[in-house]
């Protein structure tokens, strides 16, 4: 296989720079991007894929009672759910990112804080698209083996995190606040990995890039 097939979920709108972003990541590490939106048909043959970044999700994906939700995008949530649940059948591999890893914990039974904002202390609530925010990285985890690294430097674009994990996945990063900031899950015949920053707006950065390489490899593995 020359270049593997990454589908790249996100809004259904022409500005969309995560998805330019992403698309020259995956580009650099070996893949071809196809963008993946409601309102576009699904790509056919997706070697992996990427979840993006974007709007909140709305809160009874994952909780019983409603709240008022901000700027959510139901049609989407059920698309990108939707494509975590074709793409486990599957085997295939996924990276989420901000939302996406949020999504991933949501699509496997876990909750989501819905604004961390308050329950800052040792980091800012402020968005910042630099590697601002110093992150611990579990030493047992293939995100620790994949960037070669216990500590790393990530931007924070996020005001809602993970709460109650899902099931079958691995906390293997958090942030100065204990909040999660990375999630594992390897055991369903391809790795998924979810990440609470966007590595797409750090590939100056080699344990940014470290990320699409890693979903390259493996889905040029699960195209075989």
């Amino acid at each position: 296989m020359s270049r593997p097939r990454i589908a790249v979920t996100g809004k259904a709108s022409r500005w969309a720079p995560g998805w330019w972003c992403a698309g020259l990541a995956i580009v650099l590490a070996g893949g071809r991007p196809v963008r993946a939106t409601p309102n576009r048909p699904w790509p056919a043959r997706i070697d992996g894929i990427v979840i993006g970044g974007g709007d909140d999700i709305a809160t009874d994906w994952y909780a019983a009672a409603v709240e008022t939700d901000r700027g959510t995008d139901r049609v989407r949530d059920a698309f990108e759910l939707a494509a975590i649940r074709s793409a486990r059948a599957a085997h295939r591999p996924i990276l989420g990112i901000c939302r996406g890893a949020q999504l991933l914990n949501v699509a496997a039974g876990g909750s989501l804080h819905t604004d961390i904002t308050a329950r800052r202390r040792a980091t800012s609530a402020r968005v910042n698209p630099l590697p601002c925010k110093p992150i611990a990285i579990r030493s047992a985890s293939g995100l620790a083996r994949l960037v070669g690294a216990r500590r790393a430097r990530v931007n924070g674009l996020h005001h809602q995190a993970m709460a109650r994990l899902g099931t079958g996945l691995r906390v293997t990063a958090r942030d100065a606040d204990g909040f999660v900031q990375a999630i594992e899950d390897h055991d369903t015949g391809a790795p998924i990995v979810g990440v609470q920053w966007h590595p797409e707006y750090l590939i100056y950065q080699r344990t940014s890039r470290r990320l699409f390489v890693a979903l390259v490899t493996a889905a040029r593995q699960a195209g075989r």
